[in-house]
C-alpha cells in the first residue's frame, strides 16, 4: 500500500472548525500509501479541529492558502463539519482553488458539508454526489443527482456522507488519484 501514490501530491484546504477525523483520516491513509500531503488554509501556523461536540486537536498547517497552486498537486481534499466548509464557501480564493482542480480534470473529494464547495463552485451541477443529509437539498438545488451511499464517484469527483465512511473514501481517493486526470463532460 505504501508505493500506491508514491510521487503524487494531495492538498487538503480546511480551517478552523473542520471535522477532526475527516481531516485526520484522508490525511493519515493517503500519507500511508505514499502521498505528500499538505494542509493548506487561509489562517496559518495551526488551524483547530471539531471533534464531535467540542473543539478537538489543532493540525499544523503546512502551507497558506495564498501560496497554493492546484499545478503542484494531483488532488485536493475537502473536509467536512458544518463551520470549515461554512468559511471556506465565502472566501473567493478557497473557491478559485477547488475550481482550478476541477478544470484541470484532478481528483476533487468532499466529505459531510464540505459538498456546500462544490455547490458554490458550480461543480456539483449534473453531477452524482452524496453528502450529509442535512445538505442534501442544497445539492439538489444545486442540479445535482443526490445519493444516499458511502461514497460516489462522478468522473473525478469523490464525495461522501459522514465520517463512518471514511475508509470508502479514502480508498476511493487513492483509486482516482491513481487513474489520473479525468475528462470532465459538460453537465
Amino acid at each position: 500500500m505504501a508505493e500506491q501514490l508514491k510521487g503524487k501530491r494531495i492538498l487538503i484546504l480546511a480551517t478552523n472548525g473542520f471535522e477532526q477525523s475527516e481531516l485526520e483520516v484522508p490525511r493519515d491513509r493517503l500519507k500511508a500509501a505514499g502521498a505528500e500531503v499538505n494542509v493548506v488554509s487561509p489562517e496559518s501556523g495551526e488551524i483547530k479541529g471539531w471533534d464531535k461536540k467540542d473543539w478537538g486537536r489543532a493540525v499544523k498547517v503546512d502551507k497558506p492558502l495564498s501560496a497554493a497552486k492546484a499545478d503542484d498537486y494531483d488532488a485536493i481534499v475537502l473536509p467536512g463539519g458544518q463551520i470549515n466548509p461554512d468559511l471556506l464557501r465565502v472566501n473567493k480564493d478557497a473557491l478559485a482553488l477547488i475550481k482550478a482542480f476541477y478544470e484541470a480534470g484532478k481528483t476533487v473529494a468532499a466529505v459531510c458539508h464540505a459538498p456546500w464547495l462544490l455547490v458554490e463552485t458550480g461543480i456539483a451541477k449534473g453531477r452524482r454526489m452524496t453528502s450529509y443529509h442535512s445538505i442534501r437539498t442544497d445539492v439538489i438545488n444545486a442540479g445535482a443527482r443526490w445519493e444516499d451511499s458511502e461514497v460516489v464517484t462522478d468522473e473525478g469527483i469523490v464525495t461522501s456522507r459522514n465520517p463512518g465512511d471514511l475508509e470508502a473514501f479514502s480508498a476511493k481517493i487513492i483509486e482516482e488519484v491513481r487513474e489520473g486526470r479525468h475528462q470532465r463532460h459538460a453537465a
